[in-house]
């Protein structure tokens, strides 16, 4: 059985540490599943993010999972979050999208949603 994850949850709520766990333990049961991060849940993308040192870094937490981390690229650019490619196209100074992760379009979802057998969102 397959699951999408969808992170809609800024990195601050308790429900995008949710997210985080059921997928590492999907990962560990070796079950399919593909995560999403769309609405406020594009912050966890943000490389300039700073967090202090003695809490969980939670865009290190994904990148650490190794698996792939698509982004939804409107909601992204909406919230300040870009790629190098995007910064150049819509003449932005600098880009800030953390490794391991990537700008995606929202047919990526649709696809997703429909090859799903099961949807969870945070």
């Amino acid at each position: 059985m397959s699951t999408l994850i969808l992170i809609t949850s800024a990195p601050t709520s308790i429900h995008a540490w949710h997210a985080l766990g059921i997928a590492k333990a999907l990962q560990q049961k070796q079950e399919d599943f593909r995560v999403f991060f769309y609405q406020d849940g594009v912050s966890v993308a943000n490389a300039l993010q700073w967090v202090p040192d003695d809490q969980r870094h939670l865009t290190r937490e994904w990148q650490s999972l190794q698996i792939r981390l698509p982004v939804c690229v409107s909601a992204a650019l909406a919230r300040g979050i870009t790629d190098q490619e995007n910064a150049q196209r819509h003449n932005i100074q600098q880009h800030n999208l953390a490794d391991q992760f990537e700008l995606v379009g929202l047919g990526e979802l649709a696809d997703a949603v429909q090859s799903a057998h099961r949807l969870l969102q945070f």
